[in-house]
């Protein structure tokens, strides 16, 4: 047993096949979102091919539509695992460093939900791991690619040119530096609308994405880098990310799925600055370091059971629409029982709730009319959660 708790793999292994669980879970508690329905029916960008393929093989479902991003998720955990073999020399360390990773808010949101936040995590990683392997040409590649997948890479191309100033590395200077040129033509930089201050929301925005305790360490990480430790690649990425998504929310609203994914892979960064500051102390003096710990772990576990969990909280909202999850629940739901009424096509005067319904094989026309006034009702539809109904809707004719 003692050589099985040793072997990293077996740890790691465990610790995915775990999550694994969860997500195969999470995917049955949610429904498709209206901007996730824009995306499979009208979009032309890579989410769009990619979630289509999944459902031309695995059927028109929810697990057809996020299977992606959680296949995705998997093999950007394994990646991260590879990378943080370079900052973190123990075994234990690397382990605790995907677990924490397992737990964050922002991973697990990335792994259900149809973003671009999980591939631009998965090639940004991927990319770091030829790069470290010295796999030059590969990883120049992968920086190539990626300018066509999506606009949130001029940020992983702007980083890495003030990596390679830095090093002093002309080539990946030239590349970088090329590719960023490129990325500001093909996709733009948007500077539209009225300037304002958004810093506050942003700051709430990562402790969302980290958890609270965790992002305050975050930031700590950065700074203590910044002005003490050697700068390494992983930490350009993280810095620049997180600089700029903060110097632009003081004049627009910031997207930050475009900066996110590049600040969360830095998790390695964070564990061996903690466990470093921990080891350094005599045992007499780590009683904060381990209190601190077993806090951040606590949080983050709590915060994993509310995402997983979530529908419980509709038992403490008087207004149902404030839940977190509102605009991803119900709609499958709803279908069902239109189904169950032989009910599968019916004029919805909702555009948005329509897309919704149209994924789950209801489609608009028919005889009969879904909406939400009250009037002449022929058969009501409320989809309840722990016997709280959430959401109620009329069908008439």
């Amino acid at each position: 047993m003692r050589t099985f708790l040793k072997n990293e793999v077996f740890l790691i292994a465990v610790a995915i096949s775990f999550h694994l669980l969860f997500l195969l879970y999470g995917v049955q508690t949610l429904s498709i979102s209206y901007s996730e329905a824009l995306i499979y029916f009208n979009d032309h960008s890579i989410l769009h091919y990619l979630v289509r393929i999944s459902t031309a093989l695995f059927g028109q479902n929810d697990f057809g539509l996020r299977l992606p991003f959680i296949s995705l998720h998997i093999l950007s955990v394994i990646l991260l695992y590879k990378v943080s073999k370079t900052y973190l020399k123990r075994k234990s360390d690397r382990v605790f460093a995907v677990i924490v990773y397992l737990l964050l808010p922002g991973t697990n949101s990335a792994a259900l939900l149809v973003n671009p936040a999980e591939i631009v995590i998965f090639l940004t990683l991927l990319f770091i791991y030829f790069y470290k392997s010295k796999s030059y040409f590969i990883s120049y590649i992968l920086l190539f690619l990626a300018l066509f997948v999506d606009n949130s890479f001029s940020i992983l191309y702007l980083s890495l040119l003030f990596y390679a100033l830095y090093k002093k590395d002309n080539r990946l200077l030239v590349i970088s530096l090329t590719l960023f040129g490129l990325s500001m033509y093909i996709w733009g930089f948007d500077t539209g609308g009225k300037p304002k201050n958004y810093f506050v929301e942003t700051l709430a925005l990562y402790s969302a994405i980290f958890s609270p305790l965790v992002f305050l360490y975050f930031f700590y990480t950065e700074y203590r880098i910044l002005i003490k430790e050697e700068k390494n690649i992983l930490w350009f990425i993280s810095f620049v990310a997180f600089l700029f998504s903060l110097l632009l929310s003081f004049r627009q609203k910031v997207m930050l799925e475009d900066f996110a994914p590049f600040a969360i892979i830095a998790t390695p960064l964070m564990v061996r600055t903690f466990l470093s500051s921990y080891r350094v102390r005599i045992p007499e003096l780590r009683f904060w370091h381990k209190f601190l710990f077993l806090v951040v772990i606590a949080t983050l576990i709590l915060n994993f059971t509310a995402i997983y969990f979530n529908k419980f909280f509709y038992l403490l909202l008087s207004n149902p629409q404030k839940h977190f999850t509102y605009r991803y629940d119900f709609a499958k739901e709803v279908a069902k029982k239109l189904k169950e009424l032989h009910i599968k096509r019916i004029n919805v005067l909702d555009d948005r709730f329509a897309l919704r319904l149209k994924f789950y094989g209801i489609k608009s026309g028919g005889k009969y009319l879904l909406s939400k006034n009250s009037k002449n009702v022929l058969q009501s539809v409320t989809i309840s959660y722990y016997k709280k109904p959430v959401f109620t809707i009329y069908v008439t004719k």
